[in-house]
């Protein structure tokens, strides 16, 4: 039997994307990014030759782009601000104008029609000249974050619904330090333990500056936690899977939001001589600025087991040194991205949340289902007919909708994405858009998904067969 699923009367309805992925480089000056930089190097490496050139050209097409998010539902959006653009120069030196005049109008317009904006600082996309300076191990770069940030909260304060210092933190440690999918490729764990203490450092001192503007709004962070759940409940799978989630969701989420690290992953950093340097001072700026509300991206879960084989001592220091991933039998898939699709996840999450994490305000600030050649499924009038898509979006959200009842501080949920964007080095083979992007004509087509998001967000829920939830 069906049952409306009703949501809070306040609950935000939107959609998420980045500078870098959605707005092409425009006219306004901008300083390379790590992106521009790989792509011009090694095009190679990215699906179809396909770099951030011109992307969604966002940029030049926000007017249009926001009559879509009111057309599709949005009520909030989540940019990103490009730090190359906002600092042409590389990153420090003088504000640039042109970048201040085009975020400015592009807030406006969102505020002027009823769409609250969620200001994301940092998705990836670092000025090469700072990376060429160490990246997140300098303090350098952390202190030209730090003025960035800054310059971002005197310029657009009065605009911005809520910030976040970062999306995905994670993502560039394992990418650039341990599995080869950042620039600038290396496999170093020792190094990737300094970018991520520093980035940690720079988040506290981007919401130290904040605090000091007394804006209204609030700050937090963006992480993508996957709930980690071992094989069996044997004591050792059961040891592997708490090794693995301090490594991939507490090294971040606990002193992001708590402001302590934690002490198993501690242990074994000091014990396999993997601990990044810090100065005396650090831990207290970082145990003082916390994040004062928490995006969760949540896409798949992470199954593990304990370690078969014995490690090869001379291979580089990786966290698999002490577990195994676990390819369950049965499990869903997303077969375009090989992802896991496991809703009740979503849900484990946010009771985790409440629980250890003190029932910090939080939002689902990704989530979302790509696909690859999705014009199969066009109809004689030109629309994506994405029935997977609204099953996909449904299907969490009831496992939301449960979450909020337990008592889960969730203000909201933010699809992956607006329009089909350009993501890294995979380009556009998968599309995740509640409205399609033509390549070659930049033409915007509201897919049957973003028919179904506007309905969704008008009446703050949807009917749902509530005997599939767990």
């Amino acid at each position: 039997m069906k049952e409306m699923l009703t949501f809070p009367s306040d609950f935000w309805w939107g959609t998420a994307w980045s500078a870098e992925q959605a707005e092409g480089r425009g006219n306004t000056g901008k300083a390379e990014t790590v992106w521009e930089h790989w792509f011009k190097t090694e095009p190679s490496r990215f699906y179809q030759g396909i770099g951030p050139e011109v992307t969604t050209d966002h940029i030049n097409r926000y007017k249009e782009d926001i009559r879509l998010m009111k057309e599709t539902g949005h009520n909030s959006f989540r940019i990103s601000i490009s730090w190359a653009r906002m600092f042409p120069d590389g990153g420090v030196g003088e504000r640039n104008p042109k970048a201040i005049s085009f975020y400015r109008d592009l807030l406006t317009e969102m505020n002027e029609n009823g769409i609250k904006p969620f200001a994301n600082l940092y998705h990836f996309d670092m000025p090469y000249v700072l990376q060429e300076k160490g990246g997140w191990e300098s303090r350098e770069v952390v202190n030209a974050y730090v003025n960035f940030a800054t310059a971002c909260f005197e310029e657009f304060g009065d605009l911005v619904y809520h910030w976040f210092t970062f999306n995905e933190p994670l993502g560039p440690i394992l990418g650039s330090y341990l599995e080869d999918f950042h620039y600038p490729n290396l496999v170093d764990f020792k190094r990737g333990a300094q970018a991520a203490f520093n980035t940690i450092l720079a988040h506290a001192k981007a919401i130290q500056s904040f605090k000091e503007k007394q804006l209204p709004s609030k700050i937090g962070v963006i992480l993508n936690l996957s709930p980690t759940y071992p094989r069996s409940q044997n004591e050792f799978d059961v040891e592997a899977a708490e090794i693995a989630d301090a490594f991939y969701t507490r090294s971040f989420l606990d002193p992001m939001v708590k402001g302590t690290f934690p002490k198993k992953l501690v242990k074994i950093l000091q014990e396999y001589n993997q601990m990044p340097s810090y100065e005396e001072n650090d831990l207290k700026v970082i145990a003082e600025n916390t994040s004062q509300i928490l995006g969760l991206n949540y896409y798949e879960p992470r199954r593990v087991k304990a370690r078969l084989t014995e490690i090869n001592k001379k291979s580089p220091f990786l966290p698999e040194w002490f577990f195994e991933l676990h390819n369950m039998p049965g499990k869903k898939m997303n077969v375009y991205r090989g992802w896991e699709i496991y809703e009740k996840g979503i849900y484990d999450l946010c009771i985790d949340i409440r629980d250890n994490y003190g029932n910090i305000e939080a939002f689902i600030s990704e989530n979302g289902m790509g696909v690859a050649n999705e014009e199969r499924f066009l109809n004689e009038h030109g629309q994506i007919i994405d029935d997977y898509r609204i099953e996909f979006i449904k299907d969490h959200l009831a496992y939301v909708h449960k979450a909020i009842q337990a008592g889960c501080h969730i203000k909201g949920y933010h699809l992956w994405t607006f329009i089909d964007c350009w993501s890294w080095i995979n380009a556009y083979k998968n599309r995740y858009g509640l409205v399609s992007l033509n390549l070659e004509t930049q033409e915007r087509t509201i897919k049957k998904s973003g028919e179904f998001y506007k309905k969704m967000s008008m009446d703050n829920g949807f009917e749902y067969e509530t005997s599939k939830l767990g």
